[in-house]
C-alpha cells in the first residue's frame, strides 16, 4: 500500500496530513498524480527524508494546480511534465530554472473491441476516429499535465472535443483511469499509471503508443526565494539535487522493474540512463 504524505484537496482531493516530528526541517513538494499513484514516491521519498533528516509533505495535483501553489508562495519545489508551463514558471520569475528528471511516456488506452478502430495509428489519427464515431472518453479535464497534453493533441487532429461522448472526471490519473474503465470508454493516461494500475483495469487495453507526441519529460523545479523569502530553499535545492543525483537516478532506473516487470520511469540526467 502506498504511503500518503500529503494530498490537498483540491479538485476532490482529499487532506491527509503526515505528521513531522518536532525539531525536523520539513518541505513541501508539489507534484503530478502520477508520480504519487505509481508509488514512485515510496521509493524516492523516504532516502531522501534519512539522508538529510527531514519531512517531505507532498501536494499531489495536476502539474497547473501545482504551478499555481507555487506562484503563490505555497510550495518549495515542484515535480511536474508540461515543459511549455515550466518555462514560461521560470520566465515569470518564479524560478531560477528548470532541470531534468526522468520521462515516461503516454499511452491511448481504450476497449479492447477498439469500436472506434485506432489501434495502431498515429495518435492524432486515433483520436480523429475517435471523434468521429462519438466512442466514449474521459479526459482528466484538471489542467494537469496529463490533460495539457491531451488537448494539444486534440488541436494536432485539428478537433475541440465536446458532446457526450467526452466525459470530463475533473480528477487525477488513477482516479480517471478507473472511471474510463467503468464506462468502457478510451482514456490518454500515462504510462507508469498504467502499468502500477493494468491488473485492476479489466476491460481497456493500450491501442496506441510509441507516437513521438506521446513523449512525457518530468522537470523538478526549486520555487525562488527572491519571491517568497519564507521557502526552504535549501532543503529544496537539496531534493532536487538528490532525485538527480546517481543515488536517485538509479532509484527512478529501478523502480517497478520486480512488481510490474518493467521501469515505469527512465532517469534524465546524463551519465544515468
Amino acid at each position: 500500500m502506498k504511503k500518503v504524505y500529503l494530498v490537498l484537496a483540491l479538485v476532490f482531493q482529499v487532506l491527509v496530513f503526515s505528521p513531522s516530528l518536532p525539531g525536523r526541517d520539513k518541505l513541501i513538494l508539489a507534484s503530478t498524480t502520477s508520480t504519487l499513484d505509481s508509488g514512485l514516491f515510496d521509493a524516492l521519498v523516504p532516502p531522501f527524508e534519512k539522508k538529510f533528516d527531514c519531512t517531505v509533505r507532498i501536494i499531489a495535483v495536476g502539474t497547473g494546480q501545482a504551478m499555481r501553489l507555487a506562484r503563490d508562495g505555497n510550495a518549495d519545489v515542484l515535480l511536474v511534465h508540461d515543459r511549455e508551463s515550466e518555462e514560461q514558471f521560470v520566465a515569470d520569475g518564479f524560478a531560477v530554472e528548470r532541470l531534468d528528471v526522468m520521462h515516461n511516456d503516454f499511452v491511448l488506452v481504450g476497449p479492447v473491441g477498439d469500436p472506434a478502430g485506432g489501434r495502431g495509428l498515429p495518435v492524432a489519427a486515433a483520436l480523429a476516429r475517435i471523434a468521429a464515431v462519438g466512442a466514449a472518453f474521459v479526459s482528466r479535464s484538471d489542467d494537469s499535465g496529463t490533460h495539457k497534453k491531451e488537448l494539444k493533441l486534440w488541436g494536432q487532429a485539428g478537433l475541440n472535443p465536446a458532446g457526450r461522448w467526452y466525459m470530463e472526471s475533473g480528477s487525477g490519473m488513477e482516479a480517471t483511469l478507473r472511471i474510463a474503465n467503468e464506462k468502457t470508454a478510451y482514456c490518454l493516461v500515462d504510462r507508469a499509471t498504467w502499468l502500477a494500475h493494468r491488473k485492476e483495469i479489466d476491460v481497456l487495453a493500450v491501442l496506441v503508443e510509441g507516437d513521438a507526441q506521446l513523449f512525457n519529460p518530468y522537470s523538478v523545479i526549486v520555487v525562488s526565494m527572491a519571491k517568497f523569502p519564507w521557502l526552504n530553499v535549501k532543503l529544496a535545492t537539496s531534493f532536487a539535487g538528490f532525485i538527480r543525483s546517481p543515488q536517485g537516478q538509479s532509484i527512478i532506473r529501478d523502480f517497478g522493474k520486480d512488481k510490474f516487470g518493467s521501469a515505469l520511469f527512465f532517469p534524465d540526467v546524463p551519465g544515468s540512463r
